[in-house]
C-alpha cells in the first residue's frame, strides 16, 4: 500500500492549550485510506519564523495560522507559499484587510443583510505622517459628531475598525459619553454603529471548514461563563439564518476558521461583527465546546489533505453580487441563493460523505481523550498557565464540571 505523508504546520502566537489538542487528537487518529487504497499519514509542526528565500520549496501541505493578522513577516511567508506553492491556508492572508471589520461591513452590507447603520467617522487624533496637516488643511472637512450620532439614533456604539477582542468598544447613550469615547480613541480609527437595543438573543457562532457550532454568548460575563450550554435558545428559522450568515461570510471572503456574532430580536437576525482573523478556540472559554472545535479542525485539515482540495485565492464576489441584484427577489430567495454558493465553495456534500466514510472513527477517539487523564492533564496545566494561584482550585472544578457534562452528552449521542 503506497503512503502519502502530508505535513500540518500551526503558526501560532501564545496559545498551547489547542495546538497541545490538536497534535494528540491527528496523533490518535493515525492514517486514512483515501481514494484507490491510498494510507494518507500525518504530521504536524509548530511553524518557526525565520528568513526565507522566495524560491525556497515549503514543507508543509497546509498551515492553520493564529499568527499573521498581527506579525507581517510570516504574514508575507503565506502570501509566498499560497500563490508560488499552491499551500492551503487557514485563511486568506489574501483578504486580513477585510478581517479589520469595514470591508466586511461593507460586502454584507451590500449583499443585503441586516447591518445596523454605520458611519466612519475621521480620527480624533492626527495620524504620524509628516504630510498630514497639510493634507487635513487642505481636503478635511469639518463634521458635526453630535449630528451623526442623532442621526444614527441613540444607543450606538463607538468601536475601532479594526477591533478585535472588545478592544476599545464603547456603549454610548448621550452626547457625553459620545465626545469622551471619541476623545480616547486618539489615533484608532473609529467606527460609529447603532446599537440593536433590547435583543433576545446573542449568538457567536465559530466556524471550521464546512461545519459551524451557534453558541449563546453572555459578552457581559467574564470570558470563562461568557459561552452558555444552551441548545435551544434560537427558533429553527433564526439558527438557520445565524448559520447562513456565518457560512456566507466565510465564503465570500474565503475564510474557514472564523467567528461570527448576530443579535436577533423580535424574529430578525442582525449581523454586528464578523470578521475575526484569530477566533477564541481556548479551553477556559470553549470549555464544553472546546472538543467540537479541535475535532472540526483535525477533520477539515484531513479531509482538505486527503482529497486534494484547491485553495481558492479569488473571492467571486460577482456571484454573489448577482445574487443580491436579483429584481424582485425576496430576502430569504437571496439568502437561499447565498446558502448554496457557500455549500459549493465549501463541498459540503463531498465533506459529509468523506467524514462518515473515512472519519466514522473519530467521535469515540476524541470522547475516550476527553473523559481520560490526558485531557485531565492537559486542562489542569492551562488552569494553572491562565489563571492566578488562589484561583486554581475554582477553574480546575469550573471546568471539569462542563467538559464532564459534554462526556455524558457525546455519550449518549453516541448510544
Amino acid at each position: 500500500m503506497t503512503d502519502t505523508r502530508h505535513l500540518i504546520g500551526l503558526l501560532l502566537g501564545t496559545e498551547e492549550d489547542w495546538p497541545t489538542a490538536f497534535e494528540e487528537i491527528l496523533r490518535r487518529l493515525g492514517p486514512v485510506t483515501g481514494a484507490g487504497g491510498t494510507r494518507h499519514v500525518f504530521d504536524c509542526e509548530r511553524i518557526t519564523i525565520e528568513p526565507f528565500d522566495l524560491r525556497d520549496r515549503p514543507r508543509h501541505r497546509l498551515v492553520i495560522d493564529r499568527l499573521a493578522y498581527w506579525y507581517y513577516h510570516p504574514r508575507e511567508w503565506l502570501k509566498k507559499v499560497a500563490l508560488m506553492d499552491g499551500v492551503y491556508l487557514l485563511n486568506s492572508p489574501f483578504t486580513f484587510q477585510s478581517m479589520e471589520k469595514h470591508a466586511a461591513y461593507c460586502a454584507m452590507m451590500r449583499l443585503g443583510l441586516k447591518v445596523p447603520d454605520t458611519v466612519l467617522v475621521p480620527y480624533k487624533n492626527p495620524v504620524d505622517n509628516a504630510r498630514y496637516a497639510y493634507t487635513a488643511a487642505r481636503y478635511n472637512q469639518p463634521f458635526d459628531l453630535d449630528e451623526i450620532a442623532r442621526r444614527i439614533g441613540y444607543p450606538l456604539f463607538m468601536k475601532p475598525y479594526d477591533g478585535g477582542a472588545w478592544r476599545g468598544v464603547s456603549r454610548i447613550d448621550g452626547p457625553a459619553e459620545l465626545h469622551a469615547a471619541y476623545n480616547a480613541s486618539g489615533e484608532m480609527l473609529m467606527h460609529l454603529q447603532k446599537a440593536v437595543d433590547h435583543y433576545d438573543a446573542f449568538a457567536r457562532s465559530l466556524s471550521v471548514g464546512a461545519e459551524t457550532m451557534v453558541v449563546r454568548f453572555r459578552p457581559d460575563q467574564p470570558m470563562h461563563l461568557r459561552y452558555a450550554v444552551d441548545h435551544g435558545f434560537l427558533s429553527p428559522q433564526a439558527g438557520a439564518e445565524v448559520v447562513t450568515i456565518g457560512r456566507l461570510v466565510n465564503a465570500f471572503f474565503r475564510w474557514e476558521l472564523n467567528s461570527c456574532e448576530t443579535l436577533v430580536a423580535g424574529g430578525e437576525v442582525y449581523p454586528i461583527d464578523y470578521a475575526n482573523a484569530c477566533p477564541d478556540l481556548a479551553l477556559t472559554s470553549l470549555h464544553y465546546y472546546f472538543p467540537w472545535a479541535i475535532k472540526a479542525l483535525v477533520k477539515w485539515g484531513v479531509f482538505v489533505l486527503v482529497t486534494g482540495r484547491r485553495a481558492r485565492l479569488d473571492t467571486e464576489a460577482d456571484r454573489f453580487f448577482e445574487i443580491a441584484d436579483r429584481p424582485g427577489a425576496s430576502y430569504g430567495e437571496k439568502l437561499a441563493g447565498y446558502a448554496a454558493l457557500t455549500d459549493a465553495y465549501f463541498e459540503s456534500g463531498r465533506y459529509h460523505d468523506f467524514c462518515a466514510s473515512r472519519l466514522g472513527h473519530l467521535d469515540e477517539i476524541v470522547l475516550s481523550w476527553v473523559a481520560g487523564p490526558d485531557f485531565d492533564r492537559l486542562l489542569t496545566q492551562t488552569v494553572r498557565s491562565v489563571y492566578p494561584a488562589h484561583e486554581h482550585e475554582r477553574f480546575i472544578a469550573h471546568l471539569r464540571g462542563l467538559l464532564g457534562l459534554w462526556v455524558r452528552d457525546e455519550s449518549a449521542r453516541l448510544g
